[in-house]
């Protein structure tokens, strides 16, 4: 497996951007630039062995920098929601901003997404470190997060997050790609199949703000035990996709350790992506408003027309005794792997 490195581009600060590429000896490859550390491309053969780029994203860096839908980043240093952006710690309350109607959501104002990140290629992969003052974004702690990338000979992209701090703080990181696998830019996502692993999800209440209450999918449009299209139900009066209009939850993972959380596919393409996490829960989001701007090689990104599994712990879980702990002390550092496994059939 070899990776190389190039310019991307600059920021409008003048930063100096890289993009790394991850290329096995078949010829499939990945993609990421160390601003916001975002998977850029993620290139694999469809069933009949045409290449096929099923990852959302943008040419140059001023997408990347005009992007507020975090396209491949990894977002923290809190990804998902916390419920008007409050949180008590160790007898201390915090306010952080509300920057997603009345909650804080991926982080804040100026997320991990947004960031240059240091790179370094060690071996065969990429490692990203990010340090996080203490008191960024209303957070404590100075943080260290590196995220490592890793790309197989059999189509796997692995990534590794590793953190660290200097007093008790709160993370929960997770990777926000967008995919698509007939394309990035290809039509609608509604026939791709999905199956979950998760026999329950975190009810949301009027503000996409968890409730702390852990609903069962069995009878629900939320079952993906069986796999079935994601439009199958969508379209369902369901009070919890009624809300929102769209897949914006996060399931309860089944197990525990690295296992298959989640099986992705399309049978237009062959591609089937399969998601192992040992992480606890998986946000899955089926983009119900078009990207702002244009995509790659000037494509509209429309409503529908990509899917994110991002591998989390529970969205607000500081303010939720009954969800596992977000909360990093400096006695125990915070390691995580998500793999994503790309096939066909």
């Amino acid at each position: 497996m070899k990776i190389t490195k190039s310019d991307f581009g600059t920021t409008n600060t003048g930063e100096n951007i890289h993009i790394y590429h991850l290329e096995n000896t078949s010829g499939a490859y990945v993609e990421v630039i160390d601003f916001g550390c975002r998977l850029v491309k993620i290139v694999v053969p469809d069933r009949e062995g045409s290449m096929t780029d099923v990852c959302l994203g943008f040419d140059a860096m001023e997408g990347y920098e005009k992007d507020d839908a975090s396209l491949g980043a990894v977002v923290g240093r809190v990804a998902n929601r916390i419920k008007d952006g409050h949180f008590s710690l160790n007898g201390k309350d915090y306010q952080l901003a509300v920057n997603n109607g009345s909650n804080h959501l991926h982080g804040g104002l100026v997320g991990y997404g947004s960031k240059q990140w240091d790179a370094k290629i060690k071996d065969d992969k990429l490692i990203l470190t990010m340090n996080s003052p203490d008191g960024e974004e209303g957070y404590p702690g100075n943080l260290t997060l590196s995220v490592t990338y890793g790309w197989s000979e059999d189509n796997e992209l692995s990534i590794l997050y590793e953190a660290s701090t200097d007093t008790d703080t709160l993370l929960n990181v997770t990777s926000h790609g967008y995919f698509n696998l007939n394309g990035e830019g290809a039509s609608d996502i509604l026939s791709h199949e999905l199956f979950i692993d998760a026999d329950m999800i975190t009810e949301l209440d009027d503000t996409q703000a968890p409730t702390g209450k852990l609903i069962s999918v069995e009878g629900t449009p939320f079952d993906f035990r069986t796999m079935h299209t994601i439009g199958k139900f969508l379209s369902s009066d369901y009070e919890q996709l009624r809300k929102f209009g769209t897949y914006d939850h996060n399931f309860v993972i089944n197990g525990t350790g690295l296992r298959e959380a989640a099986v992705l596919q399309s049978r237009d393409s062959g591609i089937r992506m399969t998601c192992f996490t040992d992480q606890p829960g998986m946000q899955l989001y089926v983009a119900n408003q078009p990207i702002n701007l244009p995509g790659k090689n000037g494509k509209s990104y429309e409503r529908h027309t990509s899917v994110c599994l991002e591998t989390q712990h529970f969205p607000d879980a500081i303010n939720h005794e009954n969800f596992s702990s977000i909360v990093l002390t400096p006695e125990e550092p915070f390691r995580s792997k998500t793999l994503y496994h790309f096939s066909t059939f």
